[in-house]
């Protein structure tokens, strides 16, 4: 079997790649231009990825990078940017998907393994959610990545490719920089929780969400599914803190701090830093942090496709404080 991984030079493409290799997979990686010099683009042709040249922007080089492929997981995305237009979002997040089904179907591949975001989902009233809970994205990000999901499936069904929707929650691990700062700051102690720290966030490890996207890619009866992919548990923002800071061997800070002046804070941040494309050093979504819940129920991934995460959260943060201290990022 051969795969095409976009997105392959970020951390949850570039663990994927190499798990499919695991698996006994040929893999090839879509690459724009101006990445083909990274560090990450030679480690994954040591590894045994064939690299291909390609934008998601170009219709006619994603066709090329599909052909001959099986299954396409397509995990490229434009993430969060200060001061990136709502056109760039669309352009890839939305336009993008539309190039991977035409080029998928035009290549003779099977199937599209397509990456969202449990995001889509935004705040959790009633948890856990499953994949029937209401849409309610907060900002540009997850407006263009439920968009992007909409039109995989109308365009799948348009050129009979199987599309299969996956909605990863909380990936962390082994060479993740997004959560590097809550590591670090409760390392520190310097990150003290916002509000009363009880709600809901859940956290799932990149092996198992590796597995997970094996599975939407092989199992017959997901064409057409959507799953989310999360790890065994959710927990409360206060025990995720203490569970971090007993593996780091410290103490969480035990004061909490009210959320408004901090949004406001971020509100004001980003009045003044986005439009000159200045990353603000506080903004409303890393508030929304403490503020929304964020847990989900896997039953139909685990009933459908097989999915049982097996790292746990005290084993999955071992594992990641491990990986930062190599680095000397803590």
């Amino acid at each position: 079997m051969t795969a095409l991984v976009t997105g392959v030079t970020g951390f949850t493409g570039g663990h994927l790649a190499r798990h499919l290799l695991h698996r006994g997979v040929a893999v090839r990686g879509m690459v724009r231009r101006k990445s083909l010099a990274r560090p990450e683009v030679a480690a994954l042709r040591h590894a045994g990825v064939d690299i291909v040249e390609g934008d998601l922007a170009d219709a006619a080089a994603v066709a090329a990078a599909c052909t001959g492929v099986e299954v396409v997981y397509h995990i490229a995305a434009t993430y969060r940017e200060a001061g990136q237009p709502e056109s760039a979002y669309r352009a890839i997040n939305v336009q993008g998907v539309r190039h991977v089904i035409a080029g998928a179907g035009a290549g003779g591949a099977r199937r599209v393994v397509h990456c969202s975001t449990g995001g889509v989902h935004g705040h959790i009233a009633s948890p856990p959610a499953n994949e029937d809970a209401p849409f309610n994205p907060g900002d540009v990000y997850q407006e263009t990545k439920l968009e992007g999901e909409q039109l995989a499936r109308a365009e799948g069904a348009r050129s009979r490719v199987e599309v299969v929707i996956a909605r990863p929650i909380g990936i962390y691990g082994p060479g993740d920089m997004r959560f590097l700062k809550m590591f670090r700051g409760i390392a520190r102690r310097r990150f003290p929780v916002l509000g009363s720290g009880e709600v809901f966030y859940h956290l799932t490890y990149i092996d198992d969400l590796c597995e997970g996207f094996w599975l939407c890619g092989q199992v017959p009866d997901a064409a057409g599914g959507t799953y989310l992919l999360a790890g065994p548990r959710y927990t409360t923002l206060n025990t995720l803190v203490e569970m971090i800071a007993t593996h780091l061997q410290v103490r969480p800070l035990p004061v909490h701090l009210p959320v408004w002046p901090f949004w406001l804070a971020g509100a004001a941040c980003e009045a003044l830093c986005v439009p000159l494309r200045v990353q603000p050093p506080l903004y409303r979504r890393r508030v929304d942090f403490y503020t929304k819940s964020r847990a989900f129920d896997t039953t139909r991934a685990r009933t459908e496709l097989g999915f049982t995460p097996a790292v746990d959260l005290p084993e999955g943060i071992s594992r990641t404080i491990a990986w930062y201290r190599g680095q000397g990022l803590l």
